[in-house]
This record gives C-alpha cells, structure tokens and sequence, in this order.
C-alpha cells in the first residue's frame, strides 16, 4: 500500500512539473488600436506571439484616445479579473502600480538589457520603484501637422514654419471651398492641438512651466491668453461636421483631399501608408510651428495574473514587444519610431527619419518634452483638468482671459 501511496504520488508531482513546464504560454491583451493602421500594427505582436506557441485573446476598446479602454479596465480589475497586458503609458502605469495591481516583469528586462536598450526618460517611465513593470513599443512625436500634397500644390501654399503662416493658409484654403483644418470633435484631440500651440507659442521652457510643472503664474501669462487666442482662430478653420469624428476620419479627409491640414501624433502617418500613399509625394510631413519635441511613448504594463500560463505570456510577450524584428516591423506599419535605439532606420521613411533626427536634436538641446494630452507628463485628475477647459473654450464663445481664470482654478481645484 505504501509503495502504491508513493507511485501515485510520484505520478502526480510528475504531471503537475510536466504541465507547469510546457504550459501554453497565454495573454489576454486590452488595447485601443482599431484603426487601419493601429490594428496592422497589433498584428505583428499577434503573429510574433503565435509563432512562438502562445494563445493571444484579443480586447480591444475603440474611443476616446484610450479613455474608452481605461474604463473597461478598471471594470475589469474592480472585478478581480484583470487583463494579462494592458496598453498604458506615463503616469497611469504609476497610479497602477500604487493600487497593487502590477506585475514585475524585471527578470525578461534585466536578462534582455533594456537598460542599456532605452534612453533614460524612456526606461523612466516603465519603472515601478527601481523593478520593470511595463515594455514600450516605441516613440511617437505628437507636435506633426500633415498636409495633402496635391491640395497645397494647387493652392500654391507652403508647409507653414509658423502659426501666423499656418492662418494665412488656412484663410486660402478656406477660400476656396477647401476644409483647412482636418479635426474630431473629442476632448483628446482638442487637447492635442492646444499643446502644440502652447508648445509652438510658448517655446520649450514655457511648456514644461504650464503643462508639466503647472506653474500659475504660466497658467494665468499673456502668453496663455494668446495660446488660447489662436485656438478661437483655428476652431474657424474646423468643418462643421467635426463632433464626435474619430482621429482617423479625419486623417481620412486629408487622404482624400477633402481637407488640408491635419495636426496630429504620427500615428496618422500609418494611415496614410495603409491607404498606399508616399511620404514627400501624395502627403507632407512637418513639425508644427515651433521648437521642442512632444513625445508619446506607448507601451504595455502587466498584470498581477495567476496561472503559469498566464505569467509565462508576460515573459514571452514582454520579450517580443522588446525584440528587434518586433520594434522595427511594428513602427514601420505603426508610424512611429522604435524606442530601443540600436534599432537600423534603413527601412524608415523620411518623416520617421526626421522624427528621430529631431528628437536627439531635442534630447540634447533640453527641448524633448512629454506629452500632456496623450498621458505622459500629467495624472489623470491634472491632465482632465485641464483638457475639460480647453475643450470648453473650443466649443463655446469663452473669451481667452476667462478660459485662463478657469484653467487656473481647474488645475488648483485639482490637486
């Protein structure tokens, strides 16, 4: 009877090592890509984690610039059932790990090197208190305007160096019956195009004083009050079909030549290639009027999971998203840059080569910047402070001194 005790026994820690040690590697991944070229993108990661024996079970959310997904997130995890990898960036993946819901995924990141792999602000970001708790896919430049080649060339208009140019085209285009300013009428998005003016008019330094120090004093500046002036000007540039559009709809105007301009992170450029269209010839590609260089940086953070199919798809997708084939073939149909930089940009177009160029240009200069509107520089209660103002201004007749009183008073009450 003894000796049969031990054999079953033996048998079944046999099994269970057996099974721990080729557990089908799984992830459950909540994400906001779903455009044309944001959901060819996620493919890459989907086909790499296949080949490797790993079951992928898609969630993406649609809407809002992920605002959509981080509610269906919190959902989740009030429920005790949370995704393996989520998509998160910035200071959220912070405010996550300060709620315990975090896993730590050091062990792929120090055997892989990441810390030699990431510039310092990048590798900032996805640490926990000293522990790795998330791996960035790559770089995207917020501060782009875009412009439909053929429509500017017929107008005789130049890609503008500065906001004064860019009204002044603007005022031609609309004209001559063309839509200047491609825009969705959704609070991100008009966030987005407030801090590149702020950016474009304030210079650098002025950014990092209101938008990620939220200095008062910038706050309530003249300078406030003419950022806020150019975005009265610039909602006269906008159709009047542009609430509720998606990002992507409007750069589909611009693809279309049913508008001009679009300003927008250089996710829109993977639009444009998937559409089939080439940089310098069907589109144009630019900065937007200014200095600096605002970054958004996006990324996947793990989740606290049970199951040794779930912790090893974290290792294994953690791996990828850092792998080299992975970084480059993803920015390439993503629109972005990689965030690992020994990655070749041979096969990079020229917007994606300025977008690099610049960004070293900017790391050096003091001038490379977060992004506030696309979570990078602020927490949640600052950043929708101050998104609430200057989505309100944009679709009311506000005057810019009261839009400052307010954004002031939103961010003190915000604290």
């Amino acid at each position: 009877m003894i000796k049969k005790s031990v054999l079953a026994v033996t048998t079944a820690l046999s099994l269970t090592a057996t099974n721990a040690v080729f557990a089908t590697p799984e992830v459950e991944v909540l994400h906001w890509w779903t455009s044309g070229g944001e959901a060819k993108s996620v493919g890459v990661l989907k086909d790499e984690f296949a080949s490797r024996g790993g079951e992928w079970t898609d969630m993406p959310v649609a809407g809002g610039g992920g605002d959509a997904a981080m509610t269906a997130l919190r959902a989740r995890v009030l429920s005790g059932n949370a995704p393996t990898a989520v998509q998160l960036k910035g200071p959220a993946i912070q405010e996550w790990y300060e709620e315990g819901v975090l896993s730590d995924i050091s062990a792929v990141a120090e055997k892989e090197n990441w810390d030699d792999l990431l510039p310092e602000s990048i590798a900032s970001h996805m640490k926990c208190e000293g522990t790795w708790c998330a791996a960035p896919v790559n770089v995207h430049r917020v501060d782009w305007i875009w412009a439909n080649a053929a429509v500017l060339a017929e107008h005789d208009i130049e890609m503008p160096t500065t906001w004064a140019e860019f009204n002044l085209a603007a005022e031609k285009l609309q004209a001559a019956g063309v839509t200047p300013l491609a825009h969705g009428g959704q609070a991100w998005q008009d966030a987005t195009v407030f801090e590149t003016v702020v950016l474009g008019l304030g210079g650098p330094e002025f950014f990092q004083q209101a938008l990620v120090d939220l200095d008062e004093a910038a706050l309530t500046s003249d300078t406030m009050v003419q950022v806020f002036d150019q975005m009265r000007i610039m909602r006269g540039f906008v159709d009047d079909n542009f609430p509720g559009r998606d990002w992507n709809l409007a750069t589909a105007m611009v693809i279309n030549g049913e508008a001009g301009f679009q300003i927008m992170g250089d996710w829109a450029k993977g639009e444009f290639l998937a559409a089939g269209k080439t940089p310098g010839t069907d589109f144009l590609c630019a900065s937007t009027p200014g200095d600096g260089f605002l970054y958004n940086v996006d990324s996947f953070a793990m989740f606290d999971v049970r199951g040794s199919d779930k912790e090893e798809g974290q290792m294994l997708l953690a791996e990828l998203i850092m792998g080299q084939n992975f970084q480059k073939v993803f920015n390439l149909n993503k629109g972005s840059i990689p965030a690992r930089t020994d990655v070749a940009l041979d096969d990079f177009d020229s917007c994606a080569l300025t977008s690099s160029n610049e960004m070293a240009a900017s790391a050096e200069g003091g001038s490379l910047l977060p992004s506030y509107a696309h979570g990078m520089a602020l927490r949640g209660a600052q950043s929708g402070a101050i998104t609430d103002v200057v989505t309100a201004h944009f679709n009311s007749d506000m005057s810019s001194q009261d839009a400052v009183q307010m954004l002031a008073t939103a961010v003190k009450n915000s604290m």
